[in-house]
């Protein structure tokens, strides 16, 4: 199995290489060649295995320069210990055809732990197998908007041979977010604010991987850059197999009959999470529409309904900050494949956008979008009635985040009449988000996070998390804030400290 380049189908390198690079050099995402299938012995057996199993079944398909060795032994150390789940996600039924995959159950409570708690095992199994990187420090810089910042951090805390930089908005995350990352633990770990939006950081983070004044300074002290945001692969890989898996239990647990199509909802920002499933469905999982649910910054589900991805608007800060964006990297991955995988319709599709912040998709790949996903948007006004709604009904506490995908599930069931059993993606405990799920469920907050959790606690009879719990004690260690010009100059000032 080999990756090519959405900016270049020429290139072709290994799956180590494509997870140590991150981004290939003239700036294209990696995609895999071909899509490796199911078989009916996969689905025959899978949902008898642990999550630990079925991941090491999954990656073996896409990661085929890593030994079986090496990856049941990544699948192991990511999925065995580190989850308040046996099987490191959870599915809670709502009602009988509507389920909620809860992904939020690892060390920083939000979906992104899935990926990255097994990508620093490959990270480092890649390294020993790319020239380029091996006995070298691999610098790791992410971008974040809430939830992928702290998981990064957790998930390469103290491991060797890396050093890892968050970059987040000041003003665009939550006050917990802003607290785990900040109160983070770690020798090799750094948090650093930006004045600006999470576009401004991924554009930033994305112009360092290639700017040639940093590449040489890292080999002068021989070191590489590498990135824990979706736009590696080795961060995209693992999330399919929560897909796979979801559909298995439902399929053990007798709530579907082999073969029955499920519709999977997920809200979306980055569109990694969502082009999972888009894998999972390519290697034959039977799931049905692809629901893309938005919130007020709704570029991509007004791209999917009109086929104009334009980024001409202002950026909205909302309560569900992860979705909080307007340039959603993982998309060109989907573009590049509808348009099957013809380069030169990537690079002038992101001309057009980099020169008029828009482009518009052409006749063929518009059908095939439309064929594949529904795109909705809900406001903020609804997705706090959602939150308030689904705890009535159901007894149910959802994140904001989470809301939004249930408000457009709602949504679509009423536009198209599809009773298909539906999986709705949990991506973050509302414990990260106190104040806007108190404020939703009628509660006015206190100004203190850690007092409006224990009002919430006793209000729906839950738990804050362990994880979330345990900062409230921690000491901030990372105070820094730069505009979004300066984030060249703040690398460069960390790698002279490495």
């Amino acid at each position: 199995m080999f990756y090519n380049s959405t900016r270049n189908s020429s290139v072709k390198v290994s799956s180590a290489e494509a997870i140590i690079k991150g981004l290939s050099d003239e700036g294209g995402l990696f995609v895999p060649e071909k899509i490796p299938p199911l078989t009916e012995s996969d689905m025959k057996y899978i949902g008898r295995m642990n999550y630990a199993e079925r991941a090491h079944l999954i990656l073996k398909k896409f990661l085929t320069d890593f030994t079986d060795d090496e990856l049941k032994k990544a699948a192991q150390s990511a999925y065995s210990n580190n989850f308040a789940t046996p099987n490191a996600m959870q599915l809670s039924k709502l009602y009988p055809d509507c389920y909620v995959l809860e992904l939020f159950h690892g060390p920083t409570c939000a979906f992104k732990d899935m990926a990255l708690q097994l990508l620093p095992h490959l990270m480092t199994a890649s390294a020993a197998k790319c020239e380029a990187a091996r006995d070298r420090k691999i610098v790791i810089l992410t971008a974040t908007s809430g939830d992928t910042g702290k998981a990064a951090l957790e998930g390469f805390r103290d491991v060797a041979n890396t050093s890892v930089t968050v970059f987040y908005p000041e003003d665009g995350v939550s006050l917990m977010q802003k607290r785990q990352m900040t109160t983070q633990e770690g020798e090799n770990v750094r948090v650093c604010a930006v004045r600006g939006n999470f576009d401004d950081c991924q554009t930033g983070v994305k112009e360092i991987f290639t700017d040639s004044e940093l590449i040489a300074e890292l080999a002068e002290k021989n070191m590489i850059f590498s990135s824990a945001n979706s736009i590696n692969w080795g961060r995209l890989v693992p999330q399919i197999i929560y897909y796979v898996s979801a559909y298995a239990e439902l399929l053990e647990a007798g709530e579907i009959k082999q073969g029955e199509s499920v519709n999977i909802c997920v809200p979306t920002g980055n569109f990694g999470n969502i082009l999972a499933a888009y894998y999972a469905k390519q290697m034959g999982l039977p799931l049905g529409r692809l629901i893309c649910a938005s919130n007020s910054n709704n570029v991509l589900t007004d791209c999917i309904n009109t086929g104009v991805y334009d980024k001409n608007r202002e950026l909205i800060l909302t309560a569900s900050p992860s979705m909080d964006i307007l340039v959603s990297s993982n998309f060109e991955r989907l573009l590049y494949h509808l348009s099957d995988n013809d380069d030169n319709v990537i690079n002038a599709l992101f001309t057009d956008l980099k020169e008029e912040s828009k482009y518009i998709l052409n006749d063929k790949v518009r059908k095939k979008l439309n064929g594949l996903f529904y795109g909705g948007w809900c406001d903020e006004a609804e997705t706090k009635r959602t939150i308030k709604k689904v705890s009535d009904e159901f007894g149910y506490l959802m994140d904001p985040h989470t809301a939004v995908a249930y408000k457009i599930y709602a949504d679509y069931k009423k536009c198209t009449g599809d009773t298909a059993k539906t999986i709705i993606t949990a991506t973050a405990s509302p414990y990260k988000f106190c104040s806007v799920v108190c404020r939703a469920l009628g509660q006015m907050p206190e100004a203190d996070e850690f007092i409006i959790a224990k009002k919430l606690e006793a209000l729906t009879n839950t738990e804050m998390p362990a994880p979330l719990a345990r900062t409230e004690s921690m000491p901030v260690r990372f105070t820094d804030s730069v505009e979004k010009s300066e984030m060249k100059r703040a690398v460069s000032g960390i790698i002279k400290t490495l």
